[in-house]
């Protein structure tokens, strides 16, 4: 029987950090076996909302743990519910998240909370990746990653691994934009000692969390 993983990619780009990242992530795992199923959904090519408070998931006697509200994340969310694991990717913005990726959460989590009892319980419980790129380096970054989100997954699909890439490219000519605060030199010398390496842990937890689900 086919098991399927959904990568959510929260950034913008299509072929940068992290884009390569869950690329290679989506490589390792369709590696282990041919019942590994991966699709990619980006949120910067839908068309939705974070939560609006309609609080139709917690209608007495209809209460469900997937969201109601109607637009283009509704299929992604749907599948999500029924998928054995589960992948999310974005860059650094402002020392979080993507706001794509926020309200995505939103939308993912807050059907699983009770406000009877403040659990969290999603339709099942599957591996989690976290992944996340940065212009920080290890010892100097103000990131805040998932931020409380980051607990809502652990509560209600289990505790998720990580992959944080630091010191990324922004772009690939720093002469052409204003961005004197960062060296290119340093940048790049970063990049040849630590891309491949990223790039590998991506390939490599795609692999792991293939094998977790087939078991």
């Amino acid at each position: 029987m086919t098991k399927r993983i959904i990568i959510i990619d929260g950034g913008p780009r299509k072929t940068f950090n992290t884009a390569s990242l869950l690329r290679k992530f989506a490589e390792g795992a369709c590696a282990v076996s041919s019942e590994i199923e991966v699709e990619t959904i980006r949120l910067y090519d839908l068309d939705y909302k974070g939560c609006m408070s309609c609080m139709a998931c917690k209608v007495k006697g209809k209460a469900v743990n997937v969201c109601k509200f109607r637009d283009g994340l509704s299929p992604v969310l749907n599948a999500i519910a029924e998928a054995d694991g589960l992948v999310l990717g974005s860059p650094n913005y402002f020392g979080a998240i993507t706001g794509q990726m926020r309200a995505f959460l939103e939308r993912l989590s807050f059907p699983w909370l009770s406000y009877n009892d403040y659990s969290l319980t999603a339709p099942k419980r599957m591996p989690v990746l976290l992944v996340e790129t940065m212009n920080g380096t290890p010892e100097r970054n103000n990131s805040t990653g998932y931020g409380s989100m980051e607990y809502c997954i652990a509560q209600a699909l289990g505790e998720p691994t990580k992959l944080i890439a630091y010191n990324t490219y922004q772009v690939k000519n720093y002469d052409r934009y204003e961005l004197a605060g960062f060296s290119e030199e340093d940048k790049r010398k970063y990049r040849e000692a630590h891309w491949e390496e990223d790039l590998l842990k991506a390939y490599t937890a795609g692999q792991q969390m293939a094998k977790d689900i087939l078991g």
